[in-house]
C-alpha cells in the first residue's frame, strides 16, 4: 500500500497550472496579496526588527540570493524567509485554515524564497502555493484540535509541511522528492505553546520555514525520507495526534473519531484551500465572523447601538476554550466580557457596524474604544455548542423595545474572490509605508500573476 507521503508526494509533483481550477488560482492569488499587506503593516515591529537583526548577526558580510520583504535585506533562503515569516505574522492580516493555522505564514515566505532563487514564474509560484495549502490542510484538519490539546502548536507543526512542498515544488523537485521532504520534516516539526502561556515569546512559523527549507536541501540531495514517517506506529500522527488511529481527544463538533485516509481523500478533485478565510481584522479567527455578522444584522434592520437590550451569540464550543481545553488562557474566557473578547468584537460590530483594519489587538484596545462598545460589551453573553459551525455564530440581538432579531452565521463571511480582497485592503493603506500607487501595483502583480515570468517582481513591489 502506498504511504500518505508517497501520495502526497506524488499528487505534488505530476501537479501543472492547468489542473487547476479557476477558483483555487483566484483564492491562491488573494492570499498572496493578503500575506503581502500582512507584510507591509507589520515591517516596523519590534518582532521584525530582531529577526533582522539575528539572520545579519549569524549572515554578516555573506549576503545571499534572496531578498527581505519591505527592507530589502540580502540574506540566504532560510534566512530571508525568517524574516519574512516573522514580518508576515507581526502584521496581524493572517489568512486562517479552521483554527489556530494560518498557512501563509509559512508558506508564502518559503516560495517567495524559491521563486527568487529558482526565477521562477507567476504559474510556478501559483502552482507551488496550491500544492503546498492542500498538503498543509489536509494534514491539519481534523487533528488540530487534538495537537494543540498535547501543548503543540498546530500552526508550525503543520506549516512545515506546506512550507517544504511550496519550495520543493517551486524548485523543481519531483514526486519522490517531495516525498523524501515531507518525510524529514517529521523530524524537524516543532511548537510550543507553554512559553507564551507563561510569559515568553513563541517560536512558531518563522521556525517551521527555516526546518521547512533545510528538509527540502536534504531531499535535493538525494536524503531518503522513511515510508510510513506519517502514519505508522511511532510516526507523526502517534507522535503529534497521540495514536495513528484517527482518535481525536478534541473534535470541532462532537465526533472524535477520523480517519487518515482522509488526507489524501479526493486529493485534486476537491480543493481544501477554498476553506482558507482571510482574517481580514487583527484578532483570533472566530471573532472576525461576531464583527462581521453582528454588523450585518445591525445594517439590516437599521438598529442603532441606543435601541440594543442585550445581545446573545451561540458559537462552536472550542471558541470559548482557546488554545484548548486542555489549559484554555485564563481559563473559560468566554466569561469574562473585556476589551478584546469575543464579547468585544461582537458589541463593536453591532455598535459601530464594522471593526477598523488598521486597528491592532495586541496594542491600543480598550484605550480609546467607543464608550458604546465598551458599555455593550457587559451586556453580550456567548453560549458556546458542539453543533454550531466554525466561525460561524448565531447572533440574537434582544432590541429595548421587547423584540429581537437573529441571524446565523455560514463559517464563510470572510471566504471571498480576489476583487472583493483588493477592495477591502484598500483601508490599511494609510497604515503602510509604501505609497497608494505602489500598492495598487503590487495588487495587479497579485491578480495577473499567471501571466508574469517572475514572481519575485511581487518581492520589489514591497521595497519601501
Amino acid at each position: 500500500m502506498t504511504s500518505i507521503s508517497r501520495k502526497l508526494g506524488n499528487w505534488a509533483g505530476s501537479l501543472t497550472y492547468d489542473d487547476l481550477p479557476t477558483d483555487v488560482i483566484d483564492r491562491a492569488k488573494g492570499l498572496t496579496l493578503h500575506g503581502l499587506a500582512s507584510s507591509l503593516l507589520g515591517q516596523d515591529m519590534p518582532e521584525v526588527a530582531q529577526a533582522r537583526a539575528i539572520m545579519n548577526e549569524e549572515e554578516v558580510s555573506i549576503g545571499g540570493p534572496c531578498t527581505t520583504l519591505v527592507h530589502g535585506d540580502k540574506l540566504s533562503k532560510a534566512g530571508a524567509a525568517f524574516v519574512n515569516s516573522e514580518m508576515m505574522f507581526a502584521g496581524g492580516k493572517w489568512d486562517t485554515f479552521r483554527m489556530l493555522t494560518h498557512p501563509g505564514c509559512a508558506i508564502l515566505p518559503t516560495a517567495l524564497a524559491a521563486a527568487e532563487s529558482e526565477s521562477a514564474s507567476g504559474k510556478e509560484f501559483l502552482t507551488g502555493i496550491v500544492a503546498a495549502y492542500e498538503v498543509m490542510e489536509r494534514m491539519a484538519a481534523d487533528f488540530i484540535p487534538t495537537v494543540m490539546s498535547r501543548g503543540f502548536h498546530p500552526g508550525p507543526v503543520f506549516g512545515i509541511f506546506g512550507a517544504a512542498v511550496a519550495a520543493a515544488k517551486i524548485s523543481g523537485l519531483d514526486g519522490g522528492q517531495i516525498h523524501d521532504a515531507i518525510a524529514q520534516c517529521v523530524n524537524l516539526a516543532s511548537g510550543n505553546v507553554e512559553g507564551v502561556r507563561s510569559g515568553g515569546r513563541s517560536l512558531r512559523e518563522g521556525a517551521a520555514v527555516r526546518n521547512a527549507l533545510l528538509a527540502v536541501s536534504m531531499a535535493r540531495h538525494g536524503t531518503p525520507g522513511g515510508e510510513t514517517t506519517l502514519e505508522g506506529e511511532a510516526g507523526f500522527y502517534h507522535s503529534y495526534a497521540g495514536n495513528n488511529l484517527g482518535k481525536l481527544c478534541y473534535s470541532f463538533t462532537d465526533d472524535n473519531q477520523t480517519s487518515l485516509d482522509n488526507i489524501t481523500k479526493d486529493l485534486g478533485s476537491s480543493w481544501m484551500i477554498l476553506e482558507t478565510l482571510y482574517r481580514i481584522y487583527s484578532t483570533s479567527g472566530y471573532n472576525i465572523a461576531h464583527v462581521e455578522v453582528a454588523a450585518a444584522l445591525a445594517k439590516e434592520h437599521d438598529i442603532k447601538y441606543e435601541d440594543i437590550d442585550h445581545i446573545e451569540a451561540v458559537v462552536n464550543w472550542l471558541e470559548t476554550q482557546y488554545p484548548s481545553p486542555a489549559f484554555p488562557t485564563n481559563g473559560n474566557t468566554y466569561k469574562e466580557p473585556k476589551a478584546g473578547s469575543t464579547h468585544y468584537y461582537t458589541a463593536y460590530g453591532a455598535a459601530r457596524r464594522g471593526f477598523p483594519l488598521l486597528k491592532d489587538q495586541p496594542r491600543g484596545i480598550g484605550e480609546e474604544d467607543p464608550a458604546e462598545v465598551l458599555d455593550l460589551l457587559n451586556r453580550v453573553t456567548l453560549i458556546p455548542t458542539h453543533r454550531q459551525t466554525l466561525f460561524g455564530p448565531k447572533i440574537t440581538i434582544f432590541l429595548k423595545d421587547g423584540s429581537s432579531v437573529k441571524k446565523k452565521g455560514s463559517g464563510r463571511e470572510f471566504i471571498w474572490d480576489f476583487n472583493h480582497e483588493a477592495e477591502r485592503l484598500q483601508e490599511i493603506i494609510p497604515g503602510i509605508p509604501i505609497q497608494k500607487k505602489q500598492f495598487q501595483s503590487l495588487i495587479r502583480m497579485c491578480k495577473t500573476l499567471n501571466q508574469r515570468d517572475r514572481a519575485d517582481q511581487l518581492i520589489k513591489l514591497t521595497q519601501k
